[in-house]
């Protein structure tokens, strides 16, 4: 009859779908960035206490949010040299990912989860600066 369900997790997703759906693109960029850390802080959690499956689930997860959001969403067109220098630094981060799951070592995950960092908090300096150019994300579906 009922489905008995976690009332906070159940809370959480409501807001994350409430947050997408009524994000602009920039906001919904900021989101992949914090999707992306937050599942590499699930996998060194995992990879710490020895959970194997879940590690790598988490590791996918980050690696999907890089490749089909991060990634896809930039304009190279608009962004000319700078969005083809993030494609490339995208690209490192998931061979660093890779190499983390694959040899099961936490360094390689601290250094995207930098970079992500530093990455994520420029998107949050530039948010409501229209001169900005380059910057803007293509249209996401």
């Amino acid at each position: 009859m009922f489905v008995r369900r976690n009332p906070i997790a159940a809370y959480s997703e409501v807001g994350v779908e409430t947050s997408v759906a009524s994000a602009s693109p920039h906001k919904l960029i900021l989101l992949l960035f914090e999707g992306a850390r937050a599942a590499l802080f699930t996998a060194r959690l995992n990879m710490v206490e020895g959970n194997i499956a879940e590690k790598g689930a988490a590791i996918s997860k980050a690696i999907d949010i890089i490749n089909n959001g991060l990634k896809a969403s930039l304009d190279v067109e608009a962004g000319g040299n700078l969005a083809e220098q993030l494609s490339a630094l995208y690209e490192y981060m998931v061979d660093r990912l890779l190499f983390a799951n694959l040899k099961n070592e936490t360094a390689p995950l601290d250094e995207v989860l930098g970079l992500l960092g530093q990455i994520h908090s420029a998107w949050e300096e530039i948010a409501d600066r229209p001169e900005v150019t380059g910057f803007v994300p293509k249209a996401m579906p």
